[in-house]
């Protein structure tokens, strides 16, 4: 469940996650549901996060300039906010996490306090959130008057204790293996390279490797909210952040102010993450097959047919082409998808890939290879992608518990490829460290609503292909008194930031006075991208 994933890697999950508590504790016994640990402070990590809370409450964070290097202008200020490695052992090793803000704009009797962000993955960095205020994102103006605007790096991303997995420039080395498979063969050696990837992770980052969890986020955005001065939580999480919404609402229900879950992971712990990933592969191509609509529609612009079946042609006939021959000696089939899987994930996307689909058929090939294919001379861009892969891998693979079985993998992959070819195989493959993960892999959260946790705004498309639909649902029905706000017959992956008045309204009443409507509502979609 990557809202944020490197793009030139092949797909997996569009917004993922999972949580426990005791059996985080080394060769723990299964603990009893985490929301009753939370209720009665009976494990040793709820009462471990509570002490760290109260010390980062007692610090606060030292605000300064940020680095020159993080991109980020005045007046954002970047800060620290240290963390437990493992909350079983409050004062054992810690790590510190990045964290920034940007002061809210309006008078000091309108603020109502922090909104923190996070934008997916896992393995995203929401350290650009505050950046919607110096944009002057239109969007954001009232809310921003609000409230401070504060990003960070969750755990193992960015600038919070990095992890990684693979040496950088290896990792975005080009051609990659073709995802859909020839043979036998092909998948022995994807399987190799998956089990050569997880032992990656245990070599290069192998202490971190047992923490990189959701309820530890969780538990770190807790920490963070302490150190913020704030009582209560506001929180925006789109994508994988909805999951940590998810947890959080669950262990620590009555820190919550306001919350919003936006393109949600379905938190089910029978979803998480196996079959989340497998339900993505057919949201994908429902929203692959609404692209090539589009395209068709448009077809006095991007001359690639007048039909469905006409775009799929040429897709399958460029997807030929660079597996014979990889085009500029860089872009196969996996960098295809790489590249092509913006489209289904956001609107944003649709003219973008489109143009460099047909600018190809037109005989501009360079645009697909600048598009699609790694640039192996950036070096802190291909170290940030390595980067965000191996911490959604850690999180996914130590979230919950992974089919072991390779018979297993490959017939539900097999089946599925039949009718969701797009991305199925990609998808696996990504994913398959998960089945010979070297550190112990949890058991998910039972995710309800505890006592105490007010209404809880869920946005969701109904097209959506990285959360599907039926997210968004299960969210609401676990979160009594939540809110639904449905955007029917859409399908970009998060929705909050795009303008669709039906749905910015509500949003802006909601942040600005706890408003919600009296029951769930059914928004049009926002306007098509017009190429």
């Amino acid at each position: 469940m990557r809202a944020t994933r490197p793009t030139k890697r092949a797909a997996a999950l569009g917004s993922a996650g999972a949580l426990i508590t005791a059996t985080l504790i080394a060769g723990a016994v299964s603990a009893p549901a985490a929301s009753a640990d939370a209720r009665h402070g009976q494990d040793r990590e709820t009462r471990g996060a509570a002490v760290a809370a109260a010390k980062a409450a007692k610090a606060g964070i030292d605000w300064q300039d940020c680095p020159a290097d993080w991109g980020l202008e005045k007046p954002i200020q970047c800060g620290w906010v240290t963390v437990p490695l493992d909350y079983a052992k409050p004062y054992g090793k810690q790590i510190k996490l990045a964290v920034d803000r940007i002061g809210n704009t309006g008078t000091k009797s309108e603020r109502q306090g922090a909104l923190v962000y996070n934008p997916g993955g896992p393995g995203g960095s929401g350290l650009r959130f505050p950046r919607r205020v110096t944009t002057k994102n239109p969007l954001w103006v009232n809310v921003s008057k609000a409230y401070d605007f504060v990003g960070f790096d969750p755990r193992g991303v960015g600038h919070s204790a990095p992890i990684s997995c693979a040496d950088p420039q290896e990792f975005v080395k080009a051609p990659k293996p073709d995802p859909v498979p020839d043979s036998e063969a092909d998948k022995r050696a994807q399987r190799k390279s998956a089990r050569e990837y997880a032992e990656g992770c245990y070599e290069r980052s192998g202490e971190m490797l047992p923490h990189m969890t959701t309820p530890n986020t969780v538990r770190d955005l807790d920490v963070i909210r302490a150190a913020l001065g704030e009582k209560k939580l506001n929180f925006l999480g789109v994508s994988y952040g909805t999951y940590i919404a998810a947890v959080y609402g669950t262990l620590y229900p009555n820190h919550v102010r306001r919350m919003i879950a936006d393109s949600v992971v379905n938190p089910s712990r029978e979803k998480i993450w196996y079959e989340a990933n497998l339900d993505q592969d057919v949201a994908f191509e429902m929203r692959w097959n609404d692209w090539q609509d589009w395209v068709a529609k448009n077809d006095a612009v991007f001359h690639l047919g007048t039909t469905r079946a006409q775009v799929q042609a040429k897709w399958l006939e460029l997807r030929a082409t660079a597996k014979k021959n990889p085009i500029g000696g860089l872009v196969g089939p996996a960098e295809l998808i790489g590249f092509f899987q913006g489209a289904p994930y956001y609107d944003s996307s649709w003219i973008p890939v489109a143009t460099v689909f047909s600018k190809y058929f037109a005989g501009d090939t360079q645009a697909l290879v600048d598009a699609a294919a790694p640039d192996l001379t950036d070096t802190a861009g291909n170290a940030a992608s390595e980067n965000g892969n191996a911490v959604y891998t850690a999180v996914e693979c130590t979230d919950a518990k992974w089919p072991t079985s390779w018979k297993k993998w490959d017939r539900d992959n097999t089946r599925l490829h039949k009718d969701y070819p797009f991305l199925t195989w990609a998808n696996a493959w990504m994913n398959l460290p998960c089945a010979t993960w070297p550190v112990k892999q949890q058991t998910p959260v039972n995710v309800k609503s505890g006592k105490g946790l007010p209404p809880v705004l869920i946005v969701q498309a109904t097209r959506d292909a990285a959360t599907p639909y039926a997210g968004g649902v299960e969210l609401h029905k676990r979160f009594k008194g939540s809110r639904l706000i449905t955007e029917k017959d859409a399908g970009s992956h998060g929705v909050t930031g795009l303008v669709n008045p039906c749905i910015n309204e509500r949003v802006e009443a909601y942040l600005l006075t706890g408003k919600v409507d009296k029951a769930d509502v059914t928004c049009a979609a926002h306007a098509t991208p017009k190429p």
